[in-house]
């Protein structure tokens, strides 16, 4: 891990990239694992412009439970580190492709989301925001032209916000360190970023539980491990 310290400490630009890996230590699921959350619902029965649409009630219900499960987390160590690593100046953009606002909770600013965020509903027709405790209590409707109130989350079938996409690929161009933690890369254009700042130069660092699709190309690869802990190994050497 001593290397991976250095690496840090050299580094004038520092890319994290974080999946849903990153957050299973504060007690949520990951999607695509055995345990994952796609394999009890079907995403596009529960998580899609169709199902918003055609199967409301069924929509609603899932994200009720998914905004109430946030509700009794917090961040874990892994997070609280990365924060801290970014006030010092080690980090200077975190990419996620969770929705859980946790890295934010955790005191991260520099955060690219690339697929929103459940800390807000937004209202479908006229982008008002409103506070996710209208999904608990059930109101659905935008209190400013009645439209349906949705998660401000990228749904299946949608395209990612451009701001966010356009942050992550300049990080990504930037870095001469980029670590991956807690994604199987498997969901593009997530997976793009690590290769770009691979083939412009940056060391690539991958840090997950099972295989990713771009271990291949990691300069440094941790298989099997815990997140946060090998995150409190790297930053033991600091």
């Amino acid at each position: 891990m001593k290397e991976i310290a250095d690496l840090l400490k050299a580094s004038s630009y520092t890319t994290i990239m974080t999946g849903a890996g990153m957050s299973t230590e504060s007690g949520l699921p990951d999607f695509r694992s055995q345990q994952g959350l796609w394999q009890k619902y079907d995403p596009v029965k529960m998580a899609s412009t169709e199902a918003m649409r055609s199967n409301r009630s069924a929509f609603v219900s899932f994200y009720q439970k998914r905004i109430e499960a946030l509700q009794s987390v917090s961040p874990n160590d892994g997070h609280i580190l990365l924060s801290e690593w970014e006030r010092n100046g080690l980090v200077q953009q975190i990419i996620t492709q969770n929705v859980d606002n946790l890295h934010q909770e955790a005191g991260s600013r520099l955060v690219s989301e690339l697929h929103g965020s459940l800390a807000a509903l937004r209202c479908d027709e006229c982008g008002k925001k409103e506070d996710t405790s209208r999904y608990v209590r059930a109101e659905i409707k935008c209190p400013s032209c009645s439209g349906l109130l949705r998660p401000d989350i990228v749904l299946f079938g949608e395209i990612l916000p451009s701001r966010a996409l356009e942050d992550a690929e300049k990080a990504a161009l930037q870095s001469d360190l980029f670590i991956v933690m807690g994604t199987s890369l498997t969901v593009a254009p997530a997976s793009y970023f690590p290769q770009d700042a691979k083939q412009n130069g940056a060391s690539l660092v991958i840090i997950n539980e099972s295989e990713t699709e771009l271990d291949y190309l990691a300069d440094y690869l941790f298989t099997g491990h815990s997140i946060s802990e090998t995150i409190r190994l790297i930053n033991a050497h600091l």
